[in-house]
């Protein structure tokens, strides 16, 4: 292998860029001498678990440079190393320990294996799923693939390469590779494009190449890269899997204005990695191609029945196609046993020389009778504003779509009436985001399995009881083993009962219950013989809800004069609004998702003022409307009744407004507990009203009391001591003065929000749980309705009042629920 064997002709240049440290190719020449002797003269196979660190990259190419054939697998999959140990036998195992060391374990001192000389690598076509099934590549394939790629991408010694994606994927690899063929350094990172530490390595070691797969697009729009100030940077490389045309467009012009050109490439491993490549001065108007051969390659196109002369399937010849597979250790003896490579892709030649893609001819389904091409359905729903995966299973076509549960019968009807299949025949499930495996590419298998029916028992505490559960309270029928509360819409309205119901069939719930799947909070259940050792606890949200509610209520009833709990649940909702609108889903669907929550507190709120504006003479238009702190409509007690429920509603619009922005996503999903930090401080401003926009009831005014909500935003952000001790201090200066001449009140206001900050949960029993689960998921509507209770028993019968208030407000609560299972779009 000439470029594993030759690192030391470049001298000192930098070859690898780590977080310990730069490493010249001379110092990586030694230390690869060093290990290819301890692998001996002797030729073994080396089962190599990848990492993009300096141990596995040199073990990689003191084998290669010594002639032992790399078994490359990957480093973080402990059951496919198992598997393919197993099944392989490897002479040599080049993992890390449990703490991290790096060892070799050389199980033979010879080889078990005859090992044909032409072999170099072993490479898997099927990800992390330990299928024996490999791809046999020879040093021949690896050298020329490596030098091909590097003269059409024009590599020189000065490009700097950061290590995106995972070596034992031949995308990866053949970064690796061919800025190793010229000399060229390499950012060795296991860092995501996701991190902000990531784009300071980069630009400290001043590089100039990314590569990414279609998912890494997705991450690189979510960090604004298109914005961002990368001044080496020469060239971005896409392969992996189709990118939509727009968004290739989008990127070579994001390049032309940058200084950057976008390479689309095509390849498969079984061609080492690559076979064509779409020159960047045609990528922003032949999007949708993907180019032309790479150099000493080329492509014929073998008809396929049932399709017109100008379509054929893909057939690629050149020194880099593989020797052949291999489905056991027998196989490692064979040399070619194929010399050109049948892609399995549908392709035409167009006018302009460039080869176009138009389908997967392995892909083709026969579902009740007719043959269904699932790619040519994706980009049907593409077409449609629909990002989908699609596979044949059985006598069904599976779908897994980027959207939301209210979408699926649409996308059913599409598919059913474009395929001319019955409904029956299609299985649609909307998801918050889409399966892949580990390399980035879509995850078929798991499109298959998620839309499957289930058909399990529904024993206690199963994943079944668990699916039913949570279909009955959020009201939805798309409900599977990997679907959370979070991701299936659930807010603060529905949180509690959900929570207090997990609780009785799980017997435990972990604090971050919400964000786990089905799958995974069935492994926490509590056996029965223990459950009953296990105590009880109650979050401290619901807590302050429960204890708020009554609290408030029984101060206006005059029973007692405890007031400030109305701005302790202004801060609760900020914690809520974090946990259960800024989930991981799309921009799109977090604010479809924002805006029926919003719609589930104003409908019902604005239907019950409305009647009470009908019917009695304390309200005015304004207060139906939820705009009386912006029309100020006067100064009257009963005016800023729902003070509450204003300024909620307009910070969920505002926030709303705010989330749909593409740039101010991006930013929230980064800096999650800086931008809240941020929100506060400018919620500072009306805080003590420096530009004059309060109301004669200043601490009632949505402006001045904007900060307690993003202080709970920030509160449910807060992952570190020291973010949490930052948010008491502001607490602490802030709070006083907010309450003049009430310093019982400053003084509880301050005690709640601490214990949000530090104390997620409280000791519990179950019977009190089961309690302030109740008040605390009818809250909303106790302090809607009570306004229209207390007063009419108020002086003969105060405590009456209190507890009517009460259950009128968890009646209301009844009736709204079951109004919105019925109304879909609350």
């Amino acid at each position: 292998m000439p470029f594993a064997r030759e690192l030391a002709a470049h001298g000192d240049r930098v070859a690898l860029v780590t977080p310990e440290g730069e490493l010249s190719y001379r110092d990586l020449a030694e230390r690869v001498a060093a290990t290819a002797e301890r692998l001996g003269p002797v030729r073994r196979l080396v089962l190599l678990a990848g990492a993009n660190r300096t141990d596995a990259l040199v073990t990689h190419l003191a084998a290669l440079s010594a002639g032992h054939p790399v078994l490359l697998v990957p480093g973080d999959s402990e059951s496919t190393i198992r598997s393919l140990t197993k099944a392989y036998a490897p002479d040599v195992v080049a993992r890390p320990d449990a703490d991290g060391t790096w060892n070799l374990d050389e199980r033979h001192p010879g080889s078990v294996h005859t090992l044909h000389p032409d072999l170099a690598l072993l490479l898997s076509t099927s990800g992390s799923t330990g299928s024996p099934k490999l791809v046999r590549l020879s040093h021949e394939n690896l050298q020329a693939n490596a030098e091909s790629i590097a003269a059409y991408l024009d590599l020189a010694d000065t490009d700097r390469a950061a290590t995106t994606l995972p070596p034992h994927y031949c995308y990866g690899l053949s970064v690796i590779h061919s800025h190793l063929v010229r000399g060229a350094g390499l950012i060795l990172t296991e860092r995501s494009v996701s991190e902000a530490a990531f784009w300071e390595e980069f630009r400290a070691a001043r590089g100039t190449s990314l590569a990414g797969v279609p998912y890494t697009f997705d991450l690189l729009d979510r960090v604004g890269f298109e914005r961002m100030d990368l001044p080496h940077l020469r060239r971005v490389t896409q392969a992996g899997g189709r990118l939509a045309p727009e968004r290739v467009a989008r990127y070579a012009e994001s390049g032309r204005r940058s200084g950057w050109e976008l390479f689309v490439m095509y390849g498969q491993t079984e061609a080492t990695a690559r076979m064509a490549y779409l020159p960047p001065r045609l990528a922003a108007e032949r999007p949708e191609a993907v180019g032309v051969p790479i150099p000493g390659g080329s492509f014929r196109l073998r008809p396929v029945d049932g399709h017109g002369p100008d379509v054929g399937e893909l057939v690629y010849s050149g020194p880099n196609v593989m020797l052949g597979y291999a489905d056991g250790p027998a196989d490692l003896a064979l040399g070619r046993t194929v010399t050109e490579l049948h892609t399995g892709d549908l392709a035409r030649l167009a006018s302009d020389g460039l080869y176009e893609i138009t389908g997967r001819r392995s892909r083709f389904a026969k579902i009740l009778g007719l043959r269904i091409d699932p790619q040519r359905v994706e980009s049907l729903l593409e077409e449609r504003g629909v990002t989908a995966y699609c596979a044949g299973d059985g006598e069904a076509l599976a779908v897994a779509a980027l959207g939301s549960a209210g979408e699926q019968t649409r996308i059913r009807r599409l598919v059913a009436q474009e395929c001319g299949l019955p409904s029956r025949a299609v299985r649609v499930r909307a998801l918050d985001r889409l399966p892949r495996l580990a390399t980035g590419k879509p995850d078929y298998e798991a499109v298959r399995r998620l839309t499957r029916p289930v058909e399990e028992a529904a024993a206690p505490g199963s994943g079944e009881d668990l699916r039913r559960l949570y279909a009955e309270i959020l009201d939805r029928t798309d409900v599977t083993e990997d679907s959370s509360f979070a991701g299936l819409g659930g807010d603060s309205l529905c949180y509690v009962e959900m929570s207090l119901r997990l609780e009785e069939a799980l017997g435990h719930l972990p604090t971050d219950w919400h964000t786990r799947t089905i799958r995974e909070l069935r492994t926490t259940r509590v056996p029965a013989a223990t459950s009953w050792r296990t105590r009880r606890t109650l979050e401290t949200g619901i807590a302050l809800r429960a204890v708020g509610i009554v609290l408030i209520v029984g101060s206006h009833v005059q029973i007692f004069d405890i007031k400030g709990f109305a701005h302790i649940l202004l801060c609760v909702a900020g914690y809520n609004f974090a946990r259960f609108q800024l989930t991981d889903a799309g921009r799109r669907e977090r604010v479809r998702h924002l805006w029926r929550s919003i719609a589930r507190i104003a409908v019902p709120s604005m239907v019950w003022i409305t009647g009470a504006v009908v019917l009695t003479d304390f309200y005015d238009p304004a207060n139906a409307l939820l705009l009386n702190s912006l029309l100020d409509q006067g100064n009257d007690r009963f005016d800023w009744a729902y003070w509450f429920v204003e300024a909620l509603v307009h910070f969920l619009v505002f926030l709303a407004v705010l989330m749909a922005v593409p740039l101010l996503d991006r930013l929230e999903r980064r800096y999650a507990f800086g931008v809240p930090l941020a929100l506060t401080a400018i919620g500072l401003v009306g805080r003590y009203d420096l530009l004059g926009l309060a109301s004669p009831r200043p601490q009632l005014t949505p402006t001045v009391v904007f900060w307690l909500f993003t202080l709970g935003w920030a509160a449910a952000r807060a992952s570190a001591v020291r973010q949490r001790a930052l948010l008491t201090a502001v607490l602490v200066l802030t709070v006083p003065g907010l309450f003049h001449d009430q310093p019982l009140r400053t003084a509880l206001v301050i005690v709640g929000l601490a214990l949000l900050i530090w104390v997620p949960a409280l000791p519990s029993l179950g019977p009190l749980s089961a309690l302030a689960g109740v008040l605390a998921s009818s809250s909303l509507y106790i302090y809607l309705t009570h306004y229209q209770v207390y007063p009419y028993l108020q002086e003969d019968f105060p405590r009456t009042a209190l507890f009517a208030s009460l259950l009128v407000g968890i009646g209301y609560a009844a009736v709204v629920t079951r109004v919105t299972r019925t109304v879909r779009w609350l």
